[in-house]
């Protein structure tokens, strides 16, 4: 016995010794250009590689045998091809052909690594800037909500729009900027995001809970904003100039861009400017209150090297917006304007005069909002991992200049200070799973400066979180998921208030000055979430695929929840927070199926999402019902928490006939039903507390479009699309203290031109979009238009109440490359 186990233990080391190993190596390219961070994987044995910046790849040790090769990219079509190992060395050349498709496309947001949007079991919609740039849009959020189902925006006037997916929003749904998340004053209602429109060339939406990877506030979804990256020659210095102007409000955008690569390095600038007078609509003519300025400076340095790369950005955000109040003569309708601080009477203010209805020039009532963001993205390669690091340092200033007796006064003035850090390492691939570990987290502090309203403390913020997310293929399935566990301090000390003397205002004050009062008790608090998520994609075919998700998430409150006790004076509320709040945690199941068929793509996804802790704004009334009023001429709005369920499905039917190449018929289904789980307030209230606030009614969305196949004269394949916008009645809505009221539904048509025009030699001139909104100049109000409760009177002449949305709108854009 002991001479056969010798025998057999020589037998294995001879049989090892004998094993024929070879390395597989090559080149990968696209159009005769070298393709960086291109996936080569070879099946059987789970090994795989990246390419490197000159587009070069190596795998060693691999046995001599018959294997797939599977490569795939950003950008690219998933290829798949046969190779043989029976020699020392295979050299393998590979041709990537690119792709427009969102079939093979890959994604970075809402995930830990690199991954074909197909094989993900998060819903996820990519917006390409081509897509952006043919519809009308004064900010990039209201772009992103016409081209992808289940988001929408609460909105205050044409340049704020705040994201909201599948009924969540304000901090609920993260936005990122190049992967760094964005932190500004996000409770406010009246500020939108601070990013450049011109500058972004691409928007990836995760729909459902993205705690795995971000932590709090990605309860909702993640919006990544990724700007424009330089992809040319060696040696070339490209760039391209933006004018837009459109009609309604006379707004004007020019935006200047620069590129230049040089040897590894990669460099890039973007300068914006945007201005607009008062918009207008056929119900309240000129708003007065909605002018608004802004401009934009971002530039970055990008090197790559065979290590990896790093990338340093600084972006620079200024916005000039007015405050509207919607304050108006009760027999005229027509605007009036705040002339007084003591002494104002909402209903004896002087009429605003036409000339400064229609003037560029910013009232002085307005707001002054300033973001200013630097960071740094590594990747350092180690063989099969790479670790990439992420830091940024954010400033938000925010002003709001309220005294119209005292111009210069800022009646909010805000400092938030934010440090963010964001590591993680893709570990190797062991049997066939790739995984990531990662830490993540932020440290900010917000200080108020000179002001007269304290609507929230001072405090600091710090906040960690560590994860592991692993995925794995098993034949025609795709499983990924993972877990997380995050904490979160929140804390301030005794903030006092008193009496500026010299304006007859409030002022921060120590603790000791005569008739100081303690607006805000000291606090501090300790908050932890455990979030998880497991999902499958299953290909029936290359054509055909399920996908189904269950994820959990958190989100701790943020400062307004359980610290606001003061007048915003944009928003003109008084808000109320309660300092007992828990966590909001959520559980949501996602299913869905996507067919890519020879003329037709379709999608359905059902989701259903279930909430405990859910915090929501409401109304405060006295006993007997009345509205409580804190400040003259503000409302009051408190704080509630409960359970909370959302529900909803989302379809698109896109039809692509191959016989008629120069037809596209894309059709789009939104539905979502927010409900209120408090059975206390239920069983007190009924109907008027049964659903949630800010929940979109039902929309559909419907575009038919015509593209030149070929050149006509001047113009390169030329198109012309008709478009409709349909939402249905919005009767689900929270009714309590008239917090919300209904909103009756109502269709927008839409109609648009564009073309690249080229010289004789073929060369792009310059491209030109022509758009028109709302072709009818139809008299509507969103839900989700917080002007719409901008009201005085309880009855009015015209009987209309709010103010209305954006009537008729023509938009020229023109895009000249140089």
């Amino acid at each position: 016995m002991k001479s056969l186990i010798v025998s057999l233990s020589f037998s294995l080391i001879f049989f090892s010794a004998s094993a024929q190993m070879g390395l597989i190596k090559g080149f990968v390219k696209s159009k005769n250009a070298p393709a960086e961070n291109i996936t080569v994987k070879i099946s059987g044995i789970n090994r795989s590689v990246k390419t490197d910046v000159f587009g070069y790849y190596q795998i060693e040790n691999v046995p001599y045998g018959r294997y797939e090769v599977s490569v795939s990219g950003v950008g690219y079509l998933f290829q798949k091809q046969k190779a043989e190992v029976k020699a020392d060395i295979l050299i393998l050349e590979i041709e990537l052909k690119e792709t427009e498709s969102n079939l093979d496309d890959v994604v970075i947001t809402g995930v830990n690594r690199a991954t074909q949007l197909r094989k993900s079991p998060v819903p996820i919609a990519v917006l390409s800037k081509k897509t952006m740039d043919q519809n009308v849009s004064t900010n990039l959020i209201e772009a992103i909500v016409k081209g992808v189902p289940g988001v929408t925006a609460v909105t205050t006037g044409p340049n704020v729009s705040k994201p909201f997916i599948r009924g969540l929003g304000y901090n609920r749904v993260l936005t990122l900027y190049d992967g760094l998340r964005q932190e500004g004053q996000q409770w406010g209602d009246e500020h939108g995001i601070e990013v450049d429109e011109y500058g972004i060339s691409r928007a990836e939406v995760v729909k459902g809970p993205a705690s795995l990877t971000y932590g709090s506030d990605a309860l909702a979804g993640v919006i990544n904003m990724i700007p424009f990256s330089p992809d040319f020659e060696n040696g070339e210095l490209k760039g391209d100039v933006t004018m837009n102007y459109q009609t309604n409000n006379g707004m004007i955008g020019s935006s200047v861009g620069l590129g230049y690569v040089k040897n590894d390095w990669k460099y890039s600038f973007r300068a914006t400017g945007k201005t607009a007078h008062s918009y207008y609509n056929k119900i309240d003519g000129l708003v007065y209150g909605t002018a608004f300025r802004e401009y934009n400076l971002s530039a970055s340095a990008r090197v790559d090297k065979k290590w990896g790369f790093s990338k340093t950005s600084a972006t620079y955000y200024d916005n000039l917006m007015e405050i509207p109040d919607g304050s108006r003569d009760s027999l005229s309708r027509k605007f009036t304007r705040q002339v007084l601080d003591d002494g104002d009477n909402i209903k004896n203010r002087p009429i605003v005069p036409e000339d400064e209805l229609n003037t560029y020039k910013i009232n002085p009532l307005h707001q002054h909002i300033q973001h200013i963001r630097l960071y740094n993205a590594s990747q350092f390669k180690f063989g099969n991992s790479d670790l990439n690091l992420l830091i940024g340092g954010q400033q938000s200033i925010r002003r709001e200049f309220n005294h119209p007796t005292l111009a210069k006064q800022a009646g909010l003035y805000v400092v938030l200070n934010t440090l963010n850090y964001d590591l993680k390492y893709n570990l190797p691939d062991f049997s066939g799973i790739e995984s990531t570990i990662g830490i993540n987290g932020m440290y900010q502090g917000n200080r108020s400066k000179n002001a007269t309203d304290f609507p929230i403390p001072d405090y600091n913020l710090f906040d960690a979180g560590v994860f592991y997310f692993a995925k794995k293929t098993f034949g025609k399935v795709d499983v990924s998921g993972g877990v997380r566990m995050d904490r979160r301090n929140m804390k301030w000390k005794d903030f006092y208030v008193g009496n500026n003397p010299e304006t007859n205002f409030g002022k921060k004050v120590n603790a000791g000055t005569p008739g100081a009062n303690l607006q805000f008790p000291s606090f501090s608090k300790n908050y932890y979430g455990f979030s998880g998520s497991v999902g499958l994609t299953y290909n029936i075919s290359q054509k055909l695929l399920i996908k189904a998700n269950i994820a959990r998430g958190y989100r701790a409150p943020n400062i307004t929840e359980i610290g606001s006790n003061g007048l915003d004076p944009g928003a003109h509320i008084v808000y109320l927070g309660n300092r007992a709040f828990k966590p909001e945690f959520n559980l949501q199941e996602d299913i869905g199926i996507i067919a890519y068929l020879k003329d037709v793509d379709i999608s359905l996804e059902l989701f259903n999402n279930n909430i405990q802790n859910y915090i929501y704004q409401s109304r405060l009334t006295d006993a007997s019902g009345n509205p409580v009023v804190i400040v003259p001429g503000n409302l009051t709005y408190q704080y509630q928490q409960s359970k909370a369920r959302l529900y909803g499905a989302e379809m698109s039917i896109n039809l692509h006939p191959v016989n008629l190449k120069w037809l596209t018929f894309n059709n789009s289904l939104a539905y979502v039903v927010g409900l209120n789980k408090n059975e206390t307030l239920l069983a007190k209230h009924g109907k008027s507390a049964r659903y949630l606030p800010f929940i979109p009614p039902l929309q559909i969305r419907t575009e038919l479009k015509a593209t030149a196949q070929s050149n006509i004269g001047i113009f390169n394949k030329p198109y012309v699309k008709v478009d409709a916008a349909i939402f249905a009645d919005q009767n689900r809505f929270y009714a309590l203290d008239n917090t919300e009221t209904f909103t009756g539904g109502y269709t927008l048509l839409n109609a648009g031109i564009g073309s690249a025009v080229q010289d004789k030699s073929g060369k792009t001139l310059f491209d030109i979009f022509i758009q028109c909104d709302n072709i009818l100049n139809k008299a509507y109000q969103s839900n989700l238009n917080r002007l719409k409760y901008f009201e005085y009177y309880a009855s009015a002449p015209n009987g209309h109440s709010g103010i209305y949305n954006m009537g008729r709108n023509i938009s020229f854009k023109v895009i000249v490359p140089f």
